[in-house]
């Protein structure tokens, strides 16, 4: 199966402990990721948390839930999240989150890694790309506010 990978770097106005809590907590993708209504199941095993988020896609009045396995590990407490996709189509998705102080802000950089079945490249990448510049506005204004 095809694999891609791309990365998007930007500044938060906000150190990097503040974020990093923020990403590690499942409920905080829920609007963060644009696609993300829900989370739920969440379990805390060690140095990993596991949940399942809820992606709503809608097509006028038809609206379709799709349940993501989501697992997160902390190889670089404070500084790394990696999250780790499976859902269905046997498309799986590995996004890692790098925070490097700079000064009063944090340069973010996150690093998607997405396997999918080749008919479904167009679908899942401009799904990926865009809800990765999407979650980047989001975690900037969610930081910027309070």
């Amino acid at each position: 199966m095809p694999t891609t990978e791309f990365r998007h770097r930007f500044a938060v106005p906000a150190p990097p402990e503040r974020i990093y809590a923020h990403l590690a907590e499942p409920e905080s993708y829920v609007g963060l990721s644009p696609l993300v209504v829900a989370v739920r199941d969440v379990r805390r095993a060690g140095d990993t948390v596991s949940y399942v988020a809820v992606e709503r896609f809608a097509a006028g009045p038809v609206k379709y839930d799709n349940l993501i396995a989501v697992t997160m590990s902390f190889p670089r407490p404070g500084r790394r999240v990696v999250s780790d996709v499976v859902s269905p189509g046997r498309v799986r998705l590995t996004a890692t989150v790098d925070l490097v102080p700079d000064g009063d802000r944090t340069q973010v950089t996150e690093t998607v890694r997405v396997t999918f079945p080749a008919l479904l490249r167009p679908l899942v990448l401009g799904q990926a790309r865009k809800v990765q510049r999407a979650r980047a506005a989001e975690l900037t204004r969610r930081m910027s506010t309070g």
